[in-house]
């Protein structure tokens, strides 16, 4: 069984955008077991994935902060036991930052990640053992499907798959549904809480009623 670490820490759109990923990896390498590190403030809603087998939390935000105490190091030294304590056959760095691919340099494996002219940190490709050309003018989705692919050996395909079970919510809503995705961990990109309640009345009459609805930006 193939070990294979994953490494997507934040922001909370950029490990939304990673589930594709896993999920495809998941149907493609069914009997891989995957771990994932993230940051911790995201690590619950990545415990919820059903193709995630370990989550691996990284305080890198709240260590920045406090780099004189010694418990941020202590903290520090925990987490860095912890992703050496099992050899990974691959480790994949989706992120692509500098801060991610020291963080995949503490991993033992094969470091996958994209090549100098893939990122917008060049430096970070020099940490990597496997470097692979991923176009930037894709979608963050298919960049994540398009590496993972390329580091596990398979080529993606399909409808993107973000792993949520829409036939056990349709059974459980019993009738037409929406989802809306409100949160975000910055809070100079949070949509004012009266216009998430005018969408969701006007999503309601339309899908109760057939009603038009229009979209309107802040």
């Amino acid at each position: 069984m193939a070990n294979v670490l994953f490494i997507k820490t934040s922001s909370l759109g950029d490990v939304i955008h990673h589930m594709p990923a896993i999920v495809e990896a998941r149907r493609r390498r069914p009997g891989a077991r995957f771990a994932w590190v993230v940051e911790e403030a995201f690590a619950p809603l990545v415990r919820l994935h059903p193709a995630v087998d370990e989550v691996v939390p990284v305080a890198s935000r709240r260590w920045r902060h406090a780099l004189l105490r010694a418990a941020t190091w202590r903290e520090v030294r925990a987490f860095r036991r912890v992703i050496r304590s099992r050899v990974y056959d691959e480790v994949i760095d989706t992120q692509g930052l500098l801060r991610t691919a020291v963080i995949s340099q503490l991993a033992r494996g094969c470091r996958h990640g994209y090549d100098a002219a893939s990122i917008r940190e060049p430096l970070a490709a020099r940490f990597y053992d496997v470097r692979h050309s991923v176009s930037r003018d894709l979608h963050a989705i298919e960049r994540n499907r398009t590496l993972t692919g390329l580091a596990l050996g398979y080529a993606p395909e399909g409808a993107i798959d973000f792993g949520l079970d829409r036939d056990r919510l349709a059974s459980a809503a019993g009738e037409p549904f929406g989802i809306l995705l409100h949160a975000t961990a910055r809070e100079t990109k949070q949509w004012p809480e009266e216009r998430w309640i005018a969408l969701g009345c006007a999503l309601y009459l339309n899908l109760r009623y057939g009603s038009t609805v229009h979209e309107e930006r802040a």
